[in-house]
């Protein structure tokens, strides 16, 4: 989250940055200026009175040494009345603390100087593609179609067990999944990221840390009895293995993946374009996440933005990499790039991977922090994470992309993991 002390010293530079955001802060930097000076009003009064309660408890003292009597009753009340306004006062600057987190909590990051203005998606920058087009046999078929001939992904299954939008894997469905997943993972080790298997449950503070709350809660399952969340991201929780801590700055940057299986309502989701595998309630994904040092951090961007190219390359899909612009960002990003890959029979493209630099803002939240040697005090550090990869729409391009009248290629690289099967028939 923003500082507020950043807010209050930069007030029109912040309505400006999140203006490219099309989000309206004046309000919200306006009642936190002027919270922000009544509460230094009030702690300065607070002290004011604090140092006359002291001045005068000195003097009582005195006036009882000479037996002024009535003076020590009358100054006796003054006290009373004194700590009375120091408690009105404390109770009034915790009461704008709260208000101001509550402020503080609803203004996104600030944009990058790199974000692009625009208003949706189709203002976003293509800044690299790469891959062929596949051209494909006569009467191919889309991802859904391919997944019942082969008897690879039983969708109506899924229905009846949990209902739309969880699919059940079977047979090489759920090999190439698996595939997948172990694929990713060795990609990511040797590319010096520590795996590790977190909770797929996580608490409200989890949540608050990395942004998901409060921001969208409406699109995450809620367990309300334990007060848990099904997370929506490896993220979440990885990146709340940081959660109040002080790091190392020698030990920056440092890298983490993950496997999990991820969760989302994805309300108001209907149509076309969520056909089989394109949208679902719950699915697979390798997640990379990277604390970094500030000065260094969009150097840990460019390094994972590069990972995640060689990954779909290494899987010949064709793709395209897109910056995105400030109204198709998210609530807590600096700066995202997005990674798509082209469905050959629905002849479109599938977002398949975002990769994004928060700076210090989930940082922040997080009090993650980290020390530089010869500095007393540490500093906050920088987060990123990326999608590397989320599995669903990888599978719907493979099928897709490498079907042939014999049946379906598997990508080379794949192979090894699909116990020497090259083609699924």
């Amino acid at each position: 989250m923003l500082n507020l002390k950043f807010i209050q010293d930069n007030p029109e530079l912040v309505i400006e940055k999140l203006a490219v955001k099309r989000f309206d802060a004046r309000a919200i930097v306006g009642k936190v200026i002027e919270l922000y000076k009544r509460r230094n009003e009030v702690q300065n009064d607070a002290e004011t009175q604090k140092a006359d309660l002291n001045r005068i408890s000195k003097e009582i003292g005195q006036l009882v040494k000479e037996g002024k009597l009535l003076e020590v009753s009358l100054a006796k009340e003054r006290t009373v009345l004194l700590k009375e306004q120091i408690r009105n006062f404390e109770t009034e600057f915790d009461n704008i603390d709260v208000e101001l987190a509550q402020l503080q909590v609803l203004l996104p990051n600030l944009p990058s100087s790199l974000v692009p203005a625009g208003k949706g998606a189709e203002d976003n920058e293509i800044v690299a593609t790469g891959g062929n087009i596949p051209v494909l046999p006569e009467g191919a078929k889309p991802h859904w179609e391919l997944a019942t001939q082969y008897n690879l992904i039983d969708f109506e299954l899924g229905v009846k067990i949990t209902g739309a939008g969880f699919p059940v894997y079977k047979g090489f469905g759920a090999r190439i999944q698996r595939a997948l997943i172990n694929f990713f993972l060795d990609q990511a080790r040797e590319q010096g990221y520590l795996e590790v298997q977190p909770p797929y449950l996580v608490n409200e503070a989890s949540g608050f840390g990395t942004g998901q709350l409060p921001d969208k809660e409406g699109q995450m399952y809620h367990d309300a009895t334990d007060n848990l969340f099904l997370i929506p991201t490896a993220e979440v929780p990885v990146t709340n293995i940081f959660r109040d801590v002080i790091v190392e700055a020698k030990d920056l940057p440092i890298k983490t993946t993950a496997y999990s299986a991820c969760f989302r309502r994805e309300a108001g989701s209907y149509g076309k374009d969520v056909r089989g595998l394109n949208r679902l309630h719950q699915f697979d994904k390798v997640e990379i996440v990277q604390i970094a040092h500030p000065d260094k951090s969009y150097d840990s961007l460019k390094d994972m933005v590069d990972y995640v190219q060689s990954l779909v390359e290494k899987l010949g899909l064709p793709y395209r990499i897109l910056r995105l612009c400030g109204g198709d960002m998210s609530f807590t990003s600096a700066l995202t790039y997005d990674f798509e890959v082209w469905s050959a029979a629905q002849e479109r493209w599938l977002e398949v991977s975002s990769v994004s630099n928060f700076e210090s803002f989930q940082a922040t939240r997080l009090k993650l922090r980290f020390r530089e040697e010869g500095r007393s005090k540490p500093s906050v550090a920088h987060t990123l994470n990326g999608s590397a990869l989320a599995l669903p729409r990888i599978v719907a391009a493979i099928l897709e992309n490498c079907q042939t009248p014999d049946g379906i290629l598997i990508p080379k690289v794949l192979v090894p993991y699909m116990g020497g099967c090259e083609i699924i028939r």
